[in-house]
């Protein structure tokens, strides 16, 4: 629509530039209207949980040592449990991630001679040394036993509903669904197709736990996964629902002895959820939960955003501009580790924080290729503020994630419109 030719002047660029993100604004209005609706909806669950909870400012105070009596860490459960409508869950700032968190519930359920069945085909990449896939002697779910049996995507990346049909075992004890797309080039899940996945399991074996990894999930839709039929659910605070201001911790949720048989991995059995002090981070768990949904709201803007712009440039994105939101990610097929590098530095460079620093492409801990990351956010590793990174393989896509506000998102597309250019056709 704006960009016609190549070799543009630098301020035929941030001319066009500027226009074009004028148009995307423009256009996305309404469904930035429809966002803000939503919010209204998912706040009003988390006031209402404040209020039946009684939450005060003694709440926010902390104790030392086991952790034993922590009334707000206490209360904090209840009123998580109650947002995301389950029995139980446990927010703990002991969680070094969402994949700690999910690993604590896969091993708290599951025993030798069980089944662990994947039904969204393959799981995150910081899953696999967990599974057993990848690695060994570290102690993996398949080294204790339990066997791993994944269903793949059908070719256009939805679930194999048939094959789903009849999936399920005598000893399929865990059915394990991702929600999000993570670094997949497909449609992330949606609650309606969660709680259809759930009834069809449930269908075949009412005993099998069918378990979500909510990361990047919560307060996208106005229900989550264990108020469509869901067992349990795990995720991590620095995601959506620690609200942008979470220093660090995960949760689980859903039905209360799984909830106690995932904090029993997390502690020990015996001390479950009962122990774990919170280190005076009660109120930035409590504001942080009462921030979430706004913040995922900004997120959600800012990708229709980059969805929008890049199309126009010519790129492949998913999911498409106008799509409704599944997860506040945005992906877009840049085709050359050079664009990668580069969308990433332009990100890195209008971040509010470590501006001046430049990404390089490295590789982390549970990845099995290099990634390059842009995340000058406040809590490091932090998802849920604007963030762009990618793994360095074919067909190298960057996954822009989060975002406080859109408009912090629409000034630093601007330097990652410049970077990058328009898509060779």
């Amino acid at each position: 629509m704006v960009y016609k030719s190549i070799g543009l002047t630098a301020l035929e660029t941030l001319m066009n530039s500027l226009k074009l993100l004028e148009a995307a604004e423009k256009a996305l209005s309404p469904i930035f209207s429809g966002i803000d609706a939503q919010v209204k909806q998912n706040l009003r669950k988390v006031l209402n949980a404040f209020r039946h909870q009684r939450v005060g400012v003694h709440h926010f105070a902390s104790v030392t040592g086991y952790g034993h009596n922590d009334l707000g860490r206490e209360t904090l459960d209840r009123v998580f449990a109650e947002v995301v409508g389950a029995e139980a869950a446990a927010v703990r700032v002991q969680f070094v991630s969402g994949t700690h968190a999910i690993a604590c519930a896969l091993f708290g359920v599951l025993r030798p001679g069980d089944e662990m069945l994947a039904v969204a085909g393959s799981p995150y990449d910081t899953l696999e040394e967990v599974i057993g896939l990848r690695g060994e002697g570290q102690g993996s779910l398949i080294d204790f036993g339990i066997s791993y049996r994944q269903l793949s995507l059908t070719p256009e990346g939805t679930i194999d509903w048939q094959a789903l049909g009849q999936a399920v075992r005598d000893n399929t004890r865990l059915v394990h669904i991702q929600r999000s797309c993570g670094y997949a080039w497909r449609s992330s899940l949606s609650i309606a197709e969660i709680e259809k996945i759930v009834a069809i399991v449930k269908q075949q074996n009412p005993q099998t736990i069918c378990f979500v990894d909510n990361c990047y999930g919560e307060f996208v839709e106005t229900r989550e996964p264990t108020e469509v039929g869901a067992d349990l659910i795990a995720g991590s605070l620095i995601k959506n629902p620690g609200g942008t201001i979470a220093t660090a911790g995960g949760y689980i949720a859903g039905k209360s002895e799984l909830v106690e048989a995932a904090a029993c991995r997390l502690t020990a059995p015996g001390i479950g959820s009962t122990g774990g002090a919170t280190f005076d981070q009660n109120r930035l768990l409590f504001q942080g939960l009462f921030l979430a949904p706004q913040m995922v709201g900004e997120a959600m803007k800012g990708n229709h955003l980059v969805g929008y712009v890049f199309q126009e440039l010519g790129y492949p994105v998913n999911p498409l501009p106008m799509a409704t939101r599944r997860d506040p990610i945005q992906g877009i097929k840049l085709g050359s580790k050079e664009k990668l590098i580069a969308f990433c530095r332009a990100i890195q460079q209008h971040s509010p924080v470590g501006s001046y620093l430049d990404p390089i492409p490295a590789p982390m801990p549970g990845y099995d290729s290099q990634l390059v990351m842009a995340g000058g956010t406040f809590i490091d590793g932090s998802t849920s503020e604007f963030s762009a990174d990618g793994p360095l393989r074919e067909p190298y896509i960057v996954f822009c994630q989060g975002g406080t506000h859109w408009t912090h998102i629409a000034i630093a597309l601007e330097a990652a419109i410049e970077a990058v250019g328009v898509a060779k056709i």
